[in-house]
Formats: C-alpha cells, structure tokens, sequence
C-alpha cells in the first residue's frame, strides 16, 4: 500500500486528478462544450416584417371588418396577430429540437400531407369558388401549407440520403415523382401553389445536381414564354375579337394580356395598378389608402402590396422588398453552414419557397404574370400560411442552432 502511495506522481495538477476520478469541475467541462450558432438576425427580421405585416393588415382591412363584422375594424387585425404570435412560439420551440427527427418522420409527414390534399378534394370546404380549405376537428386550414413543408423534408431527405447518386437518371425520376404526386393534386385547385411546389422541387435539384444545362434551358423557355405569350395573346384577342370564354384558368390569361378589354376579370388588377400608380414616390401616408373602401377586392390577402405601395409609395415598398432579401440571404448563410446535408438543403426548399411566393405575389399585383392568388409572407392575411411559414422559420433556426462555433 504504501509504495503505490509514493510511486503516484505528485505533479499531476489537482483538477487532472478530479477528470479522472470523474469529478472535474464544472466550469472545466463547459469551457469545453462547443458553442452553437443561432441566427436572431434572422428571428428579428421575420418578427419586425410579421409585425409590419399586422400594421398593414389593420390599415387594409379596417373598413371591409368594421362592414362585414359589426363594426369590429380589427377583427382581421387581431385573428392575424393571434395566430402569428402562436405560430412564432411554435417556431421558436421547433428551432431547440435537433432537425434530424424530421428525416426520421419524412415519410409518414409525405404521407399525411397526401392523405390531407386527397381529403381536400373529396370533403373540402369551399370559400371564395374554391374548394381549398379542409376542416378537421373544428380547425379550418388549407393543406397546401402543410404540403409544401412535407415536400420540403421530404425532398431533402432524398437529396441527402442519395448523395453523388442524384447526378443519375435513375434517381433523378424517382425524385421527380416524388415531388410530382402532391404537385399534381395541389393543381388541381390552386394553381399557384402548385406552380410554387414544382418550383421548390426543381431548386432543391438544381442544387443538389452537378448537371446544370437543363434547368438554364427551363430558366431561358420560361423567360421567353414570358416575354412572347403576352403580345401573342393581345394579337389573337384582336384579330378573332375574342370577347370572353368559359375556362376559368384561360379568362385570366386573357385578361392579364388585355385588361383593359376584359374589364370584369381584370377589376381586381386594374384597382391594384390604380393604388400602385397613386402611391407614387413616397405615397398617401399610413392609412391613407383610397383604394382599400370597396374599390380594391381582397386588399388584406393577395393585394396587400398593392396598398403597401399606396400608403408607403415606392420607397417603402422597396424597403420591404430589402427586409425579403435579408431574410433570403440569412437562409443562405444557414444553408452554407450547415452541418450536414440534410439541413442545407431544409435551408434551401425554405429559401426556395419564400422566394418564389415574394416574386410571383409581385408579380402579380404588378400584372407581369396572370392574376394566381399568391399571398405575400408574413404580411398577407391568412392564418395558415402564416402559422406553417413560422414553423419553416422554425426548422431553419433549428438548422442555425446545429452549426457550432469553433
């Protein structure tokens, strides 16, 4: 006993002894811990353009509320900032759970989102001509906010497990079809969301694919029908003098090529313009929008940016466009930094989605492309698209609290 006593060695440092009995200090082993990102540039920046969002929907809805619910100008105003505040919570606790549950539950969420779109167009509830909200157990929300996230994870659970193999035909089709089953059902109904799920899915491939030539060629095809199909259109108008037709989708392009000749399915468009055009460089002031007492329809949802630019002019329309691109750049950044995979392209479907919805709602009320009903995010009135685009900024923090500080 007493000579393992004199052979210890006497210059190990105490607090070494203590590691190896298992009783370091506490302070030790936390100097150790690595630290962990967490993006509050972005978490602010989605809370200030949700609470613009809110002053904007006040001011766009207070005369359409206060005639259709007794008076209550907010009414729009404080269901919007309800489900807000909720769906703000819900991202901010998503964001402290490791992300990679999802790739665990990918497929059962791919699979309820199915269930839920068949469901839509089986016992849908229609609103506004359109069969697009579902209700189950009391809630009433659209199924294509959901869908759009479980296309996300699951796409990116693809991208990641495949590897260097999506560069092959093979997995490109079987990605493709994938993202092709609930595009498919989504069109059906609601065109534009349709159009931005395809679009999800063909940035996440151009992404995750080393081949470039086929997604510049669709870039270069969809620019040029763009460009061409609108003169075409206004020139087969007028020389067979078309006056109307019976399709629902085609008297929409019709009236984004002539809106001044198809004034009943242009109105909304046209009373959009009108705001734009008054708002002018600096605009009427907050509140002081002319179009928003019955003249522009929906003015609270997909044409809120139109009376953005009424109120606030160009200049605060630009400075919205910028709060959009710091938050697109933010997810870039996470994207980047990424630990796997997996989280980088979660980061970049969530970049892709918010982008596409920003340009084509744009878009619209700026009449570039046919009037499809997109909202804008985080200010557009809506309570499930801003509910589930909290929870994909969720998901996205989550991905920023994974990247480590060393």
């Amino acid at each position: 006993m007493s000579g393992k006593v004199q052979n210890r060695p006497d210059h190990v440092p105490q607090d070494r002894r203590a590691q190896g009995n298992g009783n370091a200090p506490r302070e030790k082993q936390k100097k150790h811990r690595p630290k962990r990102f967490y993006d509050y540039s972005l978490l602010f920046a989605v809370i200030f353009i949700t609470a613009l969002g809110l002053i904007m929907i006040y001011s766009s809805s207070q005369y359409t509320a206060a005639l259709q619910y007794g008076g209550d100008s907010a009414y729009y105003f404080k269901r919007q900032a309800m489900i807000a505040s909720a769906g703000l919570v819900m991202g901010i606790i998503l964001s402290k759970f490791n992300y990679h549950w999802l790739r665990v539950l990918s497929k059962p969420i791919y699979i309820v989102a199915i269930l839920l779109l068949i469901g839509t167009m089986v016992m849908g509830v229609a609103s506004h001509g359109q069969t697009r909200w579902i209700r189950i157990a009391g809630v009433q929300f659209q199924p294509t906010e959901p869908a759009k996230i479980a296309l996300i994870v699951i796409l990116a659970t693809l991208i990641s497990r495949y590897g260097y193999y999506i560069n092959k035909s093979r997995y490109v089709k079987i990605y493709l079809a994938v993202a092709a089953v609930p595009t498919l059902l989504i069109l059906q109904a609601n065109l534009s969301s349709g159009i931005i799920m395809a679009g999800i899915a063909v940035f996440m491939l151009f992404v995750g694919c080393r081949i470039w030539w086929p997604f510049l060629a669709m870039g270069a095809a969809g620019l040029g029908a763009l460009i061409f199909t609108k003169p075409l259109v206004a020139r087969w108008v007028l020389a067979n003098n078309i006056t109307g037709t019976s399709s629902y989708q085609f008297r929409r392009v019709l009236a984004w090529a002539m809106p001044e000749r198809f004034t009943d399915e242009s109105y909304q468009t046209l009373q959009g313009l009108y705001a734009i055009g008054s708002g002018g460089l600096t605009g009427q002031g907050l509140g002081e929008s002319i179009q928003k007492f019955g003249k522009l329809p929906e003015a609270q949802n997909d044409m809120i940016f139109s009376i953005i630019c009424e109120e606030l002019g160009f200049i605060g329309a630009l400075a919205i466009i910028f709060i959009f691109l710091f938050i697109i750049y933010r997810l870039m950044l996470i994207a980047l930094n990424a630990p796997d995979l997996f989280g980088s392209m979660l980061c970049v479907g969530i970049m892709a989605h918010i982008s596409l919805q920003v340009i084509l709602n744009i878009a619209v009320v700026t009449n570039v492309i046919p009037n499809t009903g997109v909202t804008l995010p985080f200010i557009s009135y809506g309570g499930s698209a801003v509910m589930f685009t909290m929870i994909e900024m969720g998901i996205a923090l989550g991905v920023s609290n994974r990247i480590r500080l060393e």
